[in-house]
């Protein structure tokens, strides 16, 4: 459930749209090659991505997808070799990421003791989806992952509700909250819901984040220099690279410290 280039068609840089802002440095509509695209399917500019424009790039994860569509689904034969099988990879590629992405949160619920009572219901569904990203191409693009979602999370959050039981005091509850450019430095936040908040661009240095669920919180350049995130439910690597932080910054195991940092 990790990225591995070396093994994808490079498929984010193609499949993929964005827009001109200031993540990326042009447009680029879907099922158009990046310029920076080389033969070999690496990126040209892969080191000088955010001096160049590129910052969007950076903080994309495929969750490991690029080389399940590469390597399992369309066999190893890439799109430049069979063009015909180019706009069926690419419409495979973000169905795909969100089923890696689910397996990701999957697994990381069956790695919490408290969750012990949703653990069968997890295992069942981590088989379940990944037995639907070794499906055919047709298969994986008539999926209702919308369905799937909703299904999973219910299991996700029974998971994350249990954990944060154990945090002892009031548990503050910012889901789904407007928090774009909130003023949070040093909060008490340990054990908080912020599933799905907006903490674009929020002052959380030196914050309490320990135990709390950020699956889904929109994190771009939030500010978490000084911040505590040991234990912190369903984080992502996407979401550390999206935000800004520091030496200081606690971090939950598995997860890097990013270089812009």
């Amino acid at each position: 459930m990790q990225a591995d280039c070396a093994n994808c068609f490079g498929l984010c840089c193609v499949a993929l749209p964005f827009a001109r802002s200031a993540d990326f440095a042009v447009n680029k509509p879907a099922g158009q090659p990046c310029s920076n695209l080389q033969s070999d399917f690496r990126c040209g500019i892969h080191t000088q991505l955010r001096d160049k424009g590129y910052p969007g790039c950076t903080v994309f994860d495929c969750f490991g997808a690029g080389q399940k569509v590469s390597q399992i689904t369309f066999g190893g034969t890439d799109w430049r070799r069979a063009p015909k099988t180019a706009r069926s990879m690419f419409e495979v590629l973000p169905v795909m990421r969100q089923l890696h992405e689910l397996l990701w949160y999957v697994t990381e619920a069956l790695d919490l003791a408290p969750a012990r009572p949703v653990h069968k219901e997890l295992r069942q569904a981590l088989a379940h989806i990944d037995g639907l990203t070794r499906g055919s191409a047709e298969s994986i693009t008539e999926l209702d992952v919308n369905a799937l979602r909703g299904e999973v999370n219910t299991l996700l959050l029974r998971a994350s509700e249990l954990v944060r039981a154990q945090v002892p005091g009031r548990r503050k509850n910012h889901r789904g909250a407007d928090l774009i450019g909130a003023k949070l430095s040093g909060a008490e936040l340990r054990g908080a819901s912020l599933r799905g908040a907006l903490l674009i661009a929020a002052d959380l240095s030196g914050a309490d984040l320990r135990d709390a669920d950020l699956i889904g919180a929109d994190l771009r350049d939030a500010d978490l220099r000084g911040a505590d995130l040991t234990g912190a439910l369903f984080l992502t690597q996407a979401q550390l690279n999206a935000a800004k932080g520091d030496t200081a910054t606690e971090l939950p195991p598995g997860l890097s410290r990013p270089a812009h940092w």
